[in-house]
């Protein structure tokens, strides 16, 4: 079935792109196979790749690949990023943030796209995320392009569609293969550029697929990221406190819109972070790790509470 498939695209994830396809991954041989009631840990790590990573595109099933790529803070450490081509019901495709592909990527994405003619728009999710926008229109300018407000305010240049990503509008248009959602309580566009929490999440439907900028992070790295405390663990953008809403009631609304997303996408079956890894998810699972996390949050949502009630 559908989270089969996904346990068979992701459980060869750690093979060298040379040694294997970039999409419709195949199982490696040395690598055990999981068990069928329960997904492996998950595996795209950039840094456990070997060597020349500049890409992988993981087939996550029912018409979603994923993206992994790679972002540098300060030309050194690599946190990781992502795009994704997903399959609509239509037949057409769209891409889930921006990204440069290689050639190799970009052969297998045009040989799923009849030579590119086939994506019909680039939906920017993280109002932050610009630094590929202009790379991909490029490569596909025949596609729609849509951004938060803050990409067109940053790109004005680039020929945006009028409806923004943060517009339930948007989100209607493709409602019958995308469910969107923005975090209540937090800025969206924090005014210290340093603060990326906010994003529009993105369910595709069909796949089971959660795709996330920031809002939520999955992050596997190796030393010394991995001694900080939320690698390896499920949990918010570090930066919660800053991007909490200076006004009553923002902490709680925050918390609400959390609890409804984990009922609502309860049956999600991966999250695909950007920073910087996939997270296979067993059914109900998403609920538990939202709770989780809240749980750890709850000292900075009660601080929100206490100064501005």
């Amino acid at each position: 079935g559908q989270r089969a498939a996904r346990r068979d695209g992701l459980w060869s994830a750690g093979v060298p792109p040379t040694e294997q396809p970039l999409f419709g991954l195949q199982r490696s041989d040395h690598l055990e196979s999981p068990s069928a009631d329960r997904r492996p840990d998950p595996v795209v790590d950039v840094d456990a790749l070997r060597g020349g990573y500049l890409g992988l595109l993981v087939d996550l099933g029912e018409g979603f690949w994923s993206l992994r790529g790679s972002l540098r803070l300060g030309g050194l450490v690599d946190i990781g990023t992502q795009c994704a081509l997903v399959r609509l019901a239509s037949g057409n495709f769209v891409f889930l943030d921006s990204y440069p592909l290689t050639d190799a990527i970009r052969a297998q994405v045009d040989a799923l796209t009849d030579g590119g003619t086939k994506v019909e728009a680039i939906l920017n999710l993280h109002p932050f995320h610009t630094l590929h926008c202009e790379w991909m229109h490029s490569a596909f300018p025949q596609a729609k392009l849509y951004g938060t407000a803050r990409h067109v305010d940053h790109l004005p240049e680039l020929p945006w569609e009028t409806l923004r990503c943060e517009h339930d509008a948007l989100a209607e248009l493709y409602a019958e293969d995308f469910a969107f959602s923005v975090p209540r309580g937090v800025t969206l566009v924090s005014d210290d550029e340093s603060v990326h929490f906010s994003s529009v999440l993105a369910l595709h439907r069909a796949s089971g697929t959660v795709h996330v900028d920031d809002t939520f992070v999955y992050l596997r790295k190796g030393f010394p990221l991995s001694l900080l405390p939320f690698t390896g663990r499920f949990g918010f953008h570090p930066t919660l406190a800053k991007a909490l809403e200076p006004r009553a009631g923002a902490a709680d609304e925050f918390r609400e819109w959390a609890i409804e997303l984990g009922i609502d996408w309860a049956d999600a079956g991966c999250i695909a972070a950007a920073h910087n890894a996939l997270l296979p998810l067993d059914a109900e699972e998403l609920p538990e790790l939202i709770g989780a996390a809240l749980g750890r949050v709850k000292p900075v949502l009660d601080a929100h509470r206490a100064e501005y009630g």
